[in-house]
């Protein structure tokens, strides 16, 4: 199995549900991330690319590698911060 994301990763849960509301109302996800992110990928507008399981933190794949695509999840808290995820692509 294989997944895209991108994601935004932020310090509070708070932040985190404000970015989403947010995007929610219409912001574009790449733009909030490039703005927020304290990830590397927020350069990229959040994207990581190509993965598999256990190749992110597990409270990540758990998200990543069973809730819906193309929808936002998060907050979701890793030893990180808090992340906003989209999964783009999933395959098995």
């Amino acid at each position: 199995m294989k997944a895209s994301a991108r994601h935004i990763l932020v310090d509070t849960k708070k932040e985190c549900e404000n970015l989403k509301n947010q995007i929610e109302n219409g912001a574009d996800f790449s733009e909030i991330a490039r703005k927020h992110s304290q990830c590397p990928s927020g350069k990229t507008g959040g994207a990581l690319g190509e993965f598999e399981p256990g190749q992110m933190v597990e409270e990540f794949d758990e998200v990543v590698f069973s809730a819906e695509v193309g929808k936002v999840h998060g907050p979701v808290q890793t030893q990180f911060g808090f992340h906003l995820i989209q999964i783009t692509k999933r395959s098995e």
